[in-house]
């Protein structure tokens, strides 16, 4: 599987909104950094992403317009538009941001050893 592939599964496995179905697919030494901060380590981003699943019932998410910007045999990334879709107190809100993704060659296994969401400049 390259890191192509490995972005699509990443995309699968976050709407089915279990953390133990995503954490194969990052390195224990990843950075993300989302608009609430800076999540290092398996733990809080773990914690991140589940507190986030607790604020965004019913979330839908996926991205668009993935862009690769460096593919090598040990280190890839990419650029994309992240949407989703949600329910929050009960009303359905949408959202849409910017994306950065780095994987690298762990063994044999693609990573995600950092990401950064951000929203779209004003």
């Amino acid at each position: 599987m390259g890191p192509q592939d490995h972005m699509k599964l990443y995309e699968t496995r976050i709407n089915l909104r279990r953390f133990d179905e995503v954490e194969p697919l990052i390195s224990p030494d990843a950075t993300f950094w989302f608009t609430d901060g800076t999540h290092s380590g398996i733990a809080e981003i773990r914690t991140a992403f589940e507190e986030t699943w607790r604020n965004l019932q019913n979330e839908i998410y996926w991205l668009e317009d993935v862009t690769w910007i460096a593919v090598g045999a040990e280190a890839a990334s990419c650029t994309y538009r992240f949407r989703w879709k949600a329910d929050i107190d009960g009303k359905t809100f949408e959202g849409e941001g910017r994306g950065t993704t780095v994987l690298r060659k762990e063994g044999s296994e693609w990573k995600i050893i950092h990401e950064h969401l951000s929203r779209f400049p004003e």
